[in-house]
């Protein structure tokens, strides 16, 4: 199946964030209907896209990974340049 048609299950915890005054949206999703591990993505304000190398057992893990990288890095570390991010 060409990847453009590939339906995804996305998370509860997606959403959108702000945080000392950015705002991101945080999409954790993974192929419809699998069991597959879940991807972690971030969408600054600009639009670009920071996404973990590594992906996840749980959609709540996936989160909890956000939650860490923000108390830890800030909100703001997500306006830099798009980045792969090592879990």
């Amino acid at each position: 199946m060409p990847e453009s048609d590939q339906q995804y299950e996305f998370s509860e915890f997606c959403g959108e964030f702000v945080d000392d005054d950015v705002t991101v949206i945080l999409r954790i999703f993974r192929p419809a209907g699998t069991n597959s591990d879940w991807t972690l993505e971030v969408f600054d304000e600009e639009g670009n896209t920071t996404v973990w190398n590594d992906t996840f057992d749980t959609d709540r893990e996936a989160f909890a990974e956000f939650l860490t990288t923000v108390q830890r890095d800030g909100m703001r570390s997500f306006l830099d340049e798009p980045v792969q991010k090592l879990h």
